[in-house]
């Protein structure tokens, strides 16, 4: 099923039959942030509605071919109303002006000032405006996830904190989707296994049944996997990418997309990107024994990602940590993995 396809997004999806991909995993071109030079590219709308209409129609493509179980992670961030001094700016070295210039190492498209609502200076809420529109199309808004960026550039304002985070929202097409949970649960510090153990065991409090407004509770029992992983939090703290393209200004890292895929896929199993830049999401579904899909409207970038994924080497499947920890040992047999149950 590996396929890149060099169209614009809503198009190239339309190409791909009734419900053939498990998840989709993208980044979209941020709102008012950059213009990548290709016609028909989005990012660069009058106004924050039409940018927003324009990706629900990319989405709506995307719920066609998601599988019934399948799940869609938008990574996004959110934009500033601008000066408003043109389309098209860039600070030329020397004299700090802004002049109309046309450069592939630093575009930067500024927003205009104003629209309805909106003054300037304000943040414009794309993130939420997406949420909002995709949940009214349909789609079930099941988290918002926090990707804090540890080693960001601090911004040059003075009179808000400095931003050093994006969202990553988690969709579902349905209300029972797969999610593999146990395939990104992360180890606990020994301290804090230590205390969970005493406050679990014996006579603890946590470890009797408990009555709470008239409700039976009785705790779930001390297991070596609970006492040693713990659930993923929806804050993730990944640093920016160390992978660049030259003629590529935002891509993701690879780490930042990784949880995304271990949970909302199997091996085997289709990945989409509709938005599909330097192929970080190809990359990172070819190591992970995944197919890929990838969609994106300059054949540069496709042309540079498809010489990245063919440098990649597929590992075999990832063990989740517990089933690592409750294999057993020596030539004992070992049994299949079950397949994670769908969360509603």
């Amino acid at each position: 099923m590996n396929k890149l396809i060099c169209a614009d997004a809503a198009a190239g999806l339309k190409t791909l039959p009734h419900e053939s991909v498990q998840m989709c995993v993208t980044s979209p071109p941020y709102y008012g942030l950059w213009d990548y030079g290709t016609d028909g590219q989005i990012g660069v709308e009058q106004t924050p509605r039409e940018y927003i209409d324009r990706l629900v129609e990319v989405f709506a493509e995307v719920h066609r071919v998601l599988k019934p179980d399948g799940t869609l992670w938008v990574n996004i961030s959110d934009s500033y109303a601008g000066s408003g001094k043109g389309p098209m700016s860039i600070q030329v070295a020397g004299n700090g002006k802004n002049k109309n210039l046309y450069d592939m190492k630093s575009r930067i498209y500024e927003v205009p000032k104003r629209w309805e609502n909106i003054k300037p200076k304000d943040m414009i809420g794309i993130p939420w405006m997406l949420a909002f529109a995709l949940r009214d199309f349909g789609y079930y808004l099941r988290s918002d996830i926090i990707w804090h960026k540890t080693n960001c550039l601090p911004e040059s304002v003075k009179d808000r904190p400095s931003k050093s985070y994006e969202h990553i929202f988690l969709f579902a097409k349905s209300p029972k989707y797969y999610f593999d949970h146990k395939a990104i649960q992360e180890p606990i510090k020994e301290v804090t296994a230590a205390r969970y153990t005493r406050g679990r065991s014996g006579k603890a409090k946590y470890s009797e049944t408990k009555m709470s407004q008239g409700i039976d509770r009785k705790q779930d029992a001390v297991t070596e996997e609970n006492r040693q992983f713990k659930r993923k939090r929806d804050v993730w703290e990944v640093s920016t990418n160390t992978f660049r393209m030259d003629e590529h200004f935002a891509m993701f890292p690879e780490r930042l997309i990784e949880p995304c895929i271990l949970a909302g896929s199997r091996p085997g199993d289709t990945v989409l990107d509709p938005f599909f830049g330097s192929g970080t999401t190809g990359a990172v579904a070819k190591r992970l024994q995944r197919e890929y899909i990838g969609i994106d409207l300059n054949p540069c970038y496709l042309a540079k990602a498809k010489l990245r994924i063919a440098s990649v080497k597929s590992k075999p499947s990832q063990e989740n940590a517990a089933e690592k920890l409750q294999k057993p040992q020596g030539n004992a047999a070992e049994e299949s993995p079950k397949r994670p149950q769908e969360v509603g």
